[in-house]
């Protein structure tokens, strides 16, 4: 009888095993904000995003004590068999990755990292939190105002989120409206990929173009697929194996935001980075 009730518990510890696993995915209708990539082996499991809010600091005082704009707010947590990082680890990854877009460290606190990053004429506030021994871990980015992308994610980030998620959206990649060719202020973004390359021989990727949905679709779909092959053009002529590369262009027809918004439209015009 002892023998049945033991096999029957290790069942249920195994069901409910597969079960918490089965739901280790990220909430519906969730992402990474634009300004960072997450940690390895977590998910997002709350996401909350305010087109105008209010955060206050409770490690400030001062003038950037109180942070109002654009409030985006993940939580995220470890899978169950994913190697788990240290609250040490995961502030220390926030800290590097925000003084490589040149952003002022605030705060520092083993576990908590304040700070902000200063372009184009506006202010990006940023605040993490890693709790439970590194089992989680809070993201707060508030923008003061609707900014356009200018971070650009080193070739560790790169890296990082293409082993977790098989693919990287690009953000520092820019054109003119309406055309291919990738212009000097892109070459910060194009150096960190190809930093990236050059550090892992094996990897091979496509490059795919996207486009908001304002215009023609035939000719978003073209745009695209020029913009793709430009930048792969760009990669080469720094040292890259042009047989490393594919461009494609998919046009308007993998969205990550709603058209319906201006800030949704600049996420959406955007070079991806998959991998074979």
């Amino acid at each position: 009888m002892l023998r049945i009730l033991q096999l029957s518990l290790c069942a249920v510890v195994v069901a409910c095993a597969a079960g918490f696993s089965q739901n280790e995915v990220d909430v519906k209708g969730s992402q990474d904000h634009p300004l960072f990539t997450r940690m390895p082996g977590y998910y997002i499991s709350d996401y909350d995003v305010k087109d105008f809010d209010k955060y206050t600091s409770p490690y400030l005082s001062g003038q950037d004590q109180n942070w109002e704009g654009k409030v985006t707010h993940l939580e995220y947590y470890a899978k169950t068999q994913a190697k788990q990082a240290s609250m040490l680890q995961i502030a220390r990854n926030y800290e590097n990755a925000l003084k490589k877009v040149g952003g002022k460290v605030l705060v520092n606190d083993e576990r908590v990292i304040e700070g902000k990053v200063e372009k184009n004429g506006g202010v990006t506030y940023v605040h993490i939190e890693a709790f439970n021994d590194g089992r989680s871990y809070s993201v707060v980015v508030v923008e003061s105002r609707p900014m356009t992308q200018d971070v650009v994610a080193d070739a560790a980030s790169l890296n990082a989120s293409i082993a977790a998620n098989g693919k990287v959206a690009l953000y520092g990649i820019y054109f003119d409206t309406g055309k291919s060719v990738v212009k000097p202020e892109s070459n910060p973004s194009l150096d960190e990929i190809t930093k990236l390359l050059k550090q892992n021989a094996g990897l091979m990727l496509y490059v795919v173009g996207h486009t908001d949905n304002v215009g023609n679709l035939e000719s978003n779909v073209k745009l695209s697929a020029d913009r793709a092959d430009a930048v792969v053009k760009a990669l080469v002529g720094k040292g890259v194996a042009a047989s490393r590369l594919k461009a494609a262009g998919v046009g308007p027809y993998c969205p990550v935001a709603s058209n319906q918004t201006d800030e949704g439209k600049a996420k959406n015009r955007r070079v991806e980075l998959v991998q074979k």
